[in-house]
């Protein structure tokens, strides 16, 4: 960061997670002064922030107007609702309520790529960082996936990648010029919203100030009002329009295995070549290159990744085969969309292959919409956490269901129930914080399941 001039501005930040600290990281690092205020009684990160900030002053409990008030400006972390009592009535007396997306849009010195969208927005965010890697440039990567934001900044950096959630868009009034991207629109976070509109209003702020756009064009929700000025592209696992990106031949429902990955009318690798397995990840991989494209990324250079980028930890994630079952860790799919595009990414036209692991905690879902892939695909649902009962009297019409007590004892149920050519797939549709720390220690624990199985010669716990 070059020429950054401290504003000395009475400045709070609220919040003591990843994003608090970043901020005060950061703010640190121009000189600026703050507050640390959060509405826990014990953050876990508490005594880290006294070690590294111990002049700083800390405000813990409910939050308080009263000290808002005497703010000019407050660092809102992600996880905190805008409609908490003291932020509105902050905001109502001129309080600026920022991000630390607006922070890092502020002081960045390279160009931004910025992706949003209910699914798909970690593998896009990593595939089209490596992209950019094989390309020869200093990149930075994170957002709300990896690295908070403010602790990318660093002048060596040539480009910027961002995952964004809805949470870090609230706030968002210019990108600056960024490259932008939303993937599709499912409803999330309906415990934080009060409904779809709200969220579909919230993703939607990422277009403010963008240069070029990408959306979704099989997803009408995801289509902005821009300014014809602006540059759009689409893509789409159907044909393209000349400069959009999607597929040629093998449209045939069943076959798009067989046809190729296409920028209009230009073939550029067949389907079979691209590492990333499942539809839907086929169809992360065209955002990529459209984004790709939009930044002046190489074509051939992003093509070669796609022949050997196989994705996230958890997020689709062949983990093994066992006596010709393969087993696919999804536990990064915590909504209902997620799961939707797992079961029509790895569901055979036909044919009831799929065993389904799901549950956890519903965030206020209906989970009515898994229905119709469940009908088609899923042969076995295997429900599991604090909203299981809910998930089977939603699934019950559509596949067979049954209520486990555990991880363990679904994984053991899938194995005895699979046959070769099936497959067992976590996908929970739910967050995890029931019985886990988080969706990573979900997925551990079914690779760990699902590697016992394959040390006792596929038998299942007695």
């Amino acid at each position: 960061m070059t020429n950054v001039i401290a504003t000395n501005r009475k400045t709070a930040i609220l919040g003591m997670g990843a994003t608090g600290l970043s901020a005060a990281r950061f703010l640190s690092s121009i000189g600026d002064s703050f507050v640390f205020a959060d509405s826990r009684s014990q953050p876990p990160r508490l005594q880290e922030v006294r070690d590294h900030y111990p002049d700083a002053t800390v405000v813990l409990g409910a939050f308080d107007a009263d000290l808002l008030l005497n703010m000019d400006r407050a660092v809102v972390s992600p996880g905190i609702s805008l409609d908490e009592p003291a932020l509105v009535a902050a905001r109502e007396s001129g309080v600026e309520l920022i991000g630390d997306l607006e922070l890092f849009l502020e002081h960045a010195n390279a160009p931004v790529i910025g992706i949003t969208g209910s699914n798909g927005k970690s593998t896009v965010t990593t595939l089209l960082g490596e992209m950019a890697q094989a390309c020869g440039l200093s990149v930075g990567i994170g957002g709300n996936l990896g690295t908070p934001m403010l602790n990318l900044l660093d002048d060596k950096h040539e480009l910027y990648v961002l995952e964004l959630s809805s949470f870090q868009l609230e706030l968002l009034n210019d990108s600056r010029g960024a490259v932008v991207a939303l993937l599709n629109i499912s409803p999330d976070h309906m415990d934080r919203y009060q409904g779809l509109q709200q969220y579909h209003a919230a993703k939607h702020r990422i277009f403010r100030g963008a240069s070029a756009v990408v959306i979704n064009r099989q997803d009408q929700l995801t289509k902005p009002l821009l300014a014809t000025s602006i540059s759009l592209s689409t893509f789409g696992l159907n044909q393209p329009d000349l400069g959009d990106f999607g597929i040629l031949e093998g449209l045939e429902e069943g076959d798009l295995a067989h046809g190729f990955l296409a920028q209009g009318i230009e073939r550029l690798m067949p389907v079979a070549d691209v590492a990333l397995k499942g539809t839907h990840n086929i169809a992360n991989a065209l955002a990529a290159l459209a984004l790709g494209s939009k930044a002046g990324l190489s074509m051939p250079t992003m093509l070669e990744t796609l022949k050997t980028y196989k994705g996230l930890p958890h997020r689709c994630e062949n983990i093994a085969e066992i006596d010709g079952v393969l087993y696919i860790d999804d536990s990064k799919g915590t909504n209902v969309g997620a799961t939707q595009a797992a079961l029509q990414g790895f569901g055979r036209v036909g044919s009831k292959n799929l065993i389904l692991i799901a549950g956890g905690q519903g965030k206020e879902q209906n989970f009515a919409d898994l229905q119709p892939a469940a009908k088609r695909f899923v042969k076995q649902a295997l429900l599991f956490g604090e909203d299981a009962a809910q998930l089977n009297v939603a699934l019950q019409d559509a596949c067979a269901t049954q209520q486990v007590e555990s991880l363990q004892q679904a994984v053991d149920l899938a194995y005895k129930m699979a046959v070769s050519g099936d497959i067992v797939l976590l996908s929970p549709a739910c967050a995890s914080f029931d019985m886990f720390s988080g969706f990573e220690e979900r997925g551990r624990c079914f690779q760990q399941a699902v590697a016992e199985l394959q040390k006792r010669g596929g038998q299942p716990c007695s």
